[in-house]
């Protein structure tokens, strides 16, 4: 018989409903038995892809034996930890707190009303070397809980207050470029000259200090910090960690050289990896990257996409109960699809052996230069090129007939913005008509379907919207609108993100903290009312918050932005400065803050193939600190809205570009070679495009 899990629409919660453990979702029904009956709670949090939960899962909450031990001991709640990031971080810090490390599956004993006193991450059945078995520590908890009532009480007030202190994080100070040196200067120290990426085991893609680490570049010319970005983008890509058949990114690599990932796949990585590659090809020209854009993006629409129009959340590790088991060849597989020859060329190229190098299977990764391995195996370039194009297809297609990896087919508002911002910039960057289409259906489904009454909510599946929207939901939302703005210069998508701005600062800004909380201000009462400003796997969603409203102040005219988004960024400017790693985004914000932005105001229907030239030379520079406001002629409705367009018009009947500062702006420009000269000219010293 199914417990109360069956009634979610989080696929990782339904995947534990028919669990013989009584389990409920959070809720006020879980906390008003835990009061009643005198129980404490256990939390149990993770996600969908998550490996170690379903290992968990099986050993653990399958067992009927300590399935009774939960049930008769404690009240048990399940938390999807992507719908409920609220819980997921609060808690998370309380384990981090009292274990030194988190992860997931993440256990934690509550006092009836919320309080954490105890926890840790995955528990097996029975004690192993350094790890309790999870029966022991069920017949631990319960006993401490009914023995020493004090002393689980008192550790519990002791780990609150602990979680309320680390929110106050204010130190306010001046803002400067020395910051962004002292944060480049930081991120060198911890850079890995020999694989790339920051420190060691396991490695997760950097990608918000990889973007900032480029508008470092671009802004003081420093060649060593494009050089960490170019090692580093350029390990990950023949690394195992990308899916060399099919395109996109797992989530990290267990080793320090990218080999052998953690193979579940997220929506979040993708996006921030697709848009930090894109950024290295219109600063580089270097075509690698973009083949790397595209393939990271074509995986998505084809695999991650809803009819309706939204993004799935993740991938599995595994399938058919292996972890990578979709993903990984033998030589004798590989042969029997490809043939000896090309095979034996394979092989080479991509490092497969019979030994293997995970479980006596391959995870694909590139071994060395095309034109080296080329030289090595007696072949012309063009041929190895070639082979290797025709044998991806085909074993593409081989593995099309393997069982894939299971998919979390919720749809999250955050998750999508970022995947949205990514495909805009990619539809206008490589003038991909595929990826503007999706872009823009993307953005009717966000707000039709996660927009409502004004207030954005967090989590959609099969038609149902739900949970209201935290500050990265927002945050990520507007972002995302506002480059579908720019690829389509439709005054909506402005008037939208200027509507949610002004509900975002309302509902989570704190004047008592210089700052942004996570979760609204009339949203359910929390232990501690959360506020993480660390990027984690996404960026920080007062990072974003702040990004989105320097922006918008410059397109709206809206000084009162400018004010909150600066009083935020000096209220951690030390914080920054002294963390890069941790502050990608935030540091991505000071860099605009510091710079005089670029205002690109363009006039002219986005279709007309005149404007498209113009738009060219735009989008093919790598120009971080500029905004764009479009509109077609005569467009009262866009005039209306930004200043930057205001009076402003196409010239002898030509689609126009003008380029200002401080709505200061320069004569229009008609022809896409003078805006060429033109952007290289106003661009300057901070935004020095390049011409690839």
């Amino acid at each position: 018989m199914p417990n109360r899990l069956a009634n979610e629409t989080s696929p990782y919660l339904l995947q534990h409903a028919h669990n013989p453990v009584d389990w409920y979702p959070w809720g006020e029904e879980a906390f008003a038995r835990a009061r009643a009956e005198d129980k404490p709670i256990l939390l149990s949090v993770g996600y969908s892809a998550c490996h170690w939960c379903h290992v968990m899962e099986r050993e653990s909450f399958e067992d009927p034996d300590i399935a009774r031990l939960m049930n008769e001991h404690f009240i048990n709640i399940k938390v999807d930890r992507e719908e409920r990031p609220d819980v997921d971080a609060i808690y998370m810090s309380a384990v981090q707190a009292i274990t030194g490390s988190g992860g997931w599956p993440m256990t934690v004993f509550l006092t009836p009303d919320g309080r954490p006193f105890w926890g840790g991450t995955y528990f097996p059945p029975e004690d192993r070397p350094g790890i309790p078995g999870f029966r022991r520590v069920l017949t631990a908890m319960a006993r401490a809980y009914r023995e020493q009532r004090d002393q689980v009480v008192e550790q519990a007030e002791r780990i609150t207050e602990y979680l309320r202190a680390t929110r106050e994080l204010r130190a306010p100070g001046a803002l400067t470029p020395e910051l962004l040196d002292q944060a480049a200067h930081g991120l060198a120290q911890q850079f890995d000259p020999q694989n790339g990426g920051f420190g060691g085991a396991p490695k997760f893609p950097p990608a918000m200090a990889l973007d900032f680490l480029l508008r470092y570049w671009r802004r003081t010319g420093e060649e060593g910090a494009r050089a960490m970005v170019e090692f580093t983008l350029g390990k990950m890509a023949r690394g195992g960690i990308y899916d060399q058949i099919g395109g996109g990114f797992h989530r990290y690599a267990v080793d320090a050289i990218w080999l052998v990932p953690h193979f579940e796949k997220m929506l979040y990585d993708n996006a921030l990896l697709a848009r930090v590659y894109l950024h290295a090809w219109q600063a580089t020209g270097q075509p690698g990257y973009r083949a790397i854009v595209e393939e990271t993006l074509d995986y998505v629409l084809r695999e991650m996409t809803d009819p309706a129009g939204g993004f799935y959340s993740t991938q599995d590790a595994d399938s058919e109960g292996e972890e990578g088991k979709y993903y990984v060849w033998t030589p004798a597989e590989i042969e029997a699809v490809l043939g000896a020859e090309a095979a034996r060329l394979f092989n080479a190229y991509y490092g497969v052996t019979p030994e293997g190098n995970f479980d006596h299977k391959n995870v694909l990764h590139v071994t060395g230069d095309l034109a080296d391995v080329a030289a090595r195996l007696g072949v012309t370039v063009e041929a190895l090129r070639a082979s290797l194009a025709e044998s991806r297809a085909k074993l593409f297609a081989a593995r099309q007939r393997r069982v894939p990896p299971a998919r979390d087919e919720k749809v999250l508002a955050a998750w999508n913005g970022l995947m949205l911002r990514a495909l805009a910039e990619a539809a206008a960057a490589l003038e991909r008509d595929d990826y503007r289409a999706a872009a823009v259906r993307n953005a009717a489904f966000l707000t039709q379907e996660l927009v409502r009454d004004g207030r954005v909510l967090r989590s959609w599946k099969a038609g149902r919207a739900k949970i209201d929207g935290y500050l990265e939901d927002y945050a990520l939302v507007i972002d995302g609108l506002l480059g579908v703005h720019e690829l389509t210069f439709e005054p909506r998508w402005l008037e939208v993100t200027r509507d949610l701005a002004d509900r975002m600062l309302d509902l989570f800004w704190d004047d008592a903290i210089t700052g942004f909380y996570d979760t609204p201000r009339d949203g359910e009462p929390l232990v501690v009312r959360p506020r993480d400003v660390l990027d984690n796997a996404t960026p920080a969603g007062s990072s974003v918050a702040v990004s989105v409203l320097l922006r918008l102040a410059v397109l709206l005219n809206r000084p009162e932005y400018t004010e909150r988004a600066t009083a935020a960024l000096s209220a951690l400017r030390d914080a920054m400065a002294r963390y890069p790693s941790a502050f990608g985004e935030l540091l991505q914000a000071l860099d605009f803050h510091l710079s005089e932005p670029l205002e690109v105001a363009v006039v002219g229907d986005p279709a007309d193939a005149r404007t498209r030239a113009l738009l060219r030379e735009v989008h093919r520079r790598f120009l971080p600190s500029k905004v764009l406001a479009g509109c077609r002629p005569d467009d009262p409705r866009a005039t209306a809205i930004s200043p930057l367009l205001a009076g402003r018009g196409p010239v002898s009947g030509q689609p126009a570009v003008y380029l200002c500062r401080n709505y200061t702006c320069r004569a229009p420009v008609t022809d896409a070679a003078d805006l060429a000269r033109e952007l290289d000219a106003a661009s300057g010293g901070s935004d020095r495009p390049s011409t690839p």
